[in-house]
């Protein structure tokens, strides 16, 4: 299960950065987390390879692409009320980090359990 938590995590993640690069510039601190979450994301997939078959694999990523990709959507969209977005895209940036963490801590947990 954290295995496809985790998965799901990844693409969420690369899905806002991708938003993030369309609608503000890079800086030194998005790079380095993009190239952090990169890093669990390979060994993320080297598990998952490992422990999983390829075509439940290609599945559960193509599934994850899909409900990351209107997750995102649905936030870009927004909920708006009195004419005031409830969440944006900007609060969705600011808490890039903790997701970072997440990941981490999750493809730590799958390597050591």
């Amino acid at each position: 299960m954290t295995l496809y938590i985790t998965i799901l995590l990844i693409f969420l993640y690369f899905k806002i950065a991708r938003v993030h690069k369309k609608e503000e510039k890079l800086t030194l601190f998005w790079k380095i987390q993009h190239i952090v979450v990169f890093i669990v994301a390979i060994f993320t997939y080297i598990y998952a390879f490992k422990h999983m078959e390829l075509y439940l694999l290609v599945l559960l990523s193509f599934l994850s692409f899909i409900v990351s990709a209107m997750i995102i959507t649905a936030i870009q969209l927004g909920i708006f009320i009195d004419g005031k977005p409830l969440f944006g895209m900007k609060k969705v940036y600011n808490s890039t980090i903790y997701l970072t963490a997440i990941l981490c801590c999750l493809s730590i947990i799958l390597w050591i359990v």
